[in-house]
């Protein structure tokens, strides 16, 4: 339910998360966008983490799956980022230089949507294992 503590643990979670990300985009700052991916990867591993607990623990506190996945992960982690990152490193393939950024780009995806799922997949799995459940 939503009710004002559930919003209040949101917005706490999102008021660490979005300065995370922001510096740490910042800090490793490049041309690729390794800061955007980290934080993906990062995000991905602490939801399946939470969605390890809650479905081994179904009294996992809502407040905490508030807080935590829905603000901190949903602050720290940036689909929207990503996609505008993908846009930018493939640029408008009309020669060979720009060709070759589009294959980045394409590389760039990839390692996204392929490792934070796994990741996501293998923190849930070990948090359930941990738990013996």
């Amino acid at each position: 339910p939503v009710t004002p503590e559930a919003v209040l643990a949101v917005a706490a979670g999102a008021a660490v998360g979005a300065p995370v990300r922001f510096a740490v985009e910042r800090w490793l700052g490049a041309a690729w966008p390794w800061g955007t991916w980290l934080v993906n990867v990062v995000g991905s591993a602490v939801l399946g983490v939470l969605v390890g607990l809650t479905t081994a623990r179904p009294d996992t506190s809502a407040l905490l799956v508030a807080l935590v996945g829905v603000g901190f992960c949903g602050a720290l982690t940036t689909f929207g980022g990503f996609a505008a990152q993908v846009l930018d490193l493939a640029g408008a393939p009309r020669d060979v230089a720009t060709a070759r950024r589009a294959w980045r780009s394409l590389g760039y995806a990839l390692a996204s949507v392929g490792v934070c799922p796994a990741v996501a997949a293998a923190a849930y799995i070990t948090t359930r294992s941990s738990l013996g459940r």
